[in-house]
């Protein structure tokens, strides 16, 4: 995605905002200017991740939306602060010391086998009947998994045993990511 600087900015203060009025109902947050700034209105799947130490504590997004970016961001942020099942929602307390990671999704698209996997280029979406899960492409980096260690943990992450993979070609689609956070730039626009 062709996303500016100052835009990648806006973003994550929209979403920080938007989860401090989670606890300010007054707070009064700022529009966005959809006419200025036209990435704003595109449809594009989102995620936020929010991390507390470099821990995660919460990420939760949506693979394709039909609604703005913007207000993608906006829901994933909610979300992402009440409602991740791993974690407890965000408190007050908390909002400070949490740093917030955005991913803009590319539009998923099927993978034909295991050797079209590009790690740390393709997040991957597992579908295998009542089993599904998701992982960013960040997260083999992160967690220095090379593409074997990559599928496993996307099994686990879906309920299915690390090397579930290796019986046979499962049902896969990647994703690319334009991913950006408040640790590469100050949030303040």
């Amino acid at each position: 995605m062709d996303i500016s600087q100052e835009e990648k900015q806006i973003l994550l203060k929209t979403a920080r905002d938007t989860i401090k009025s989670l606890f300010n109902p007054n707070m009064e947050l700022k529009e966005l200017n959809i006419d200025e700034h036209p990435v704003f209105a595109s449809k594009s799947g989102a995620f936020v991740t929010l991390t507390q130490n470099k821990n995660l504590r919460g990420c939760i997004g949506y693979i394709i939306s039909d609604r703005p970016l913007y207000q993608t961001v906006k829901d994933a942020a909610i979300q992402a602060a009440t409602s991740d099942p791993r974690f407890p929602s965000l408190n007050v307390n908390e909002i400070d010391k949490i740093e917030l990671e955005i991913s803009i999704l590319s539009e998923p698209f099927p993978l034909n086998n295991y050797d079209e996997i590009i790690v740390g280029k393709h997040g991957l979406i597992l579908d295998e009947g009542n089993y599904r899960g998701l992982l960013l492409p960040q997260v083999p980096i992160e967690h220095n998994l090379n593409k074997e260690e990559y599928l496993g943990a996307l099994c686990q992450k879906a309920g299915l045993y690390a090397d579930y993979w290796k019986e046979k070609q499962l049902k896969l689609k990647a994703f690319t990511a334009t991913v950006f956070s408040e640790e590469n730039f100050s949030t303040e626009v």
